[in-house]
């Protein structure tokens, strides 16, 4: 039993950790994307920043859904029933 939970506390910690990371470094690299393109084309900023704070929620979205998984499997675990 707690090999399952001490596995199941490792993998809500990589979880967490590689989709922050994830999610910050495509959020870096469109930021950057943004900047290069608003600046070889300044008329199209509007429309750009627009797509980037869209994109930013979406990146962010999928972030927090695989938070809320890693919640639901420290919280309401699912394998320890399969155990007992």
């Amino acid at each position: 039993m707690e090999n399952v939970l001490g596995y199941v506390a490792l993998a809500c910690g990589l979880i967490v950790g590689l989709g922050a990371i994830g999610a910050s470094i495509g959020i870096a690299l469109m930021g950057g994307k943004f900047l290069e393109s608003s600046a070889r084309q300044p008329e199209l900023m509007n429309e750009l920043q627009t797509k980037m704070f869209i994109l930013a929620g979406l990146i962010d979205a999928a972030f927090l859904i695989g938070v809320a998984i890693a919640l639901l499997f420290a919280f309401a675990n699912p394998f320890t029933l399969q155990i007992t």
